[in-house]
């Protein structure tokens, strides 16, 4: 029982670790898609 509850403990922690990254790697990306929009207008 106490391997189940370490083992979802953990997962939970990585899980929550990741939400942060995924969201900072999101923003970059559409950053770099307003980029691409704004050279594609001026051209």
């Amino acid at each position: 029982m106490n391997r189940i509850v370490a083992i979802l403990a953990l997962a939970t922690i990585t899980l929550l670790a990741g939400c942060n990254t995924v969201k900072g790697v999101g923003q970059d990306i559409q950053k770099a898609g307003e980029k691409l929009e704004d050279a594609a207008r001026k051209k």
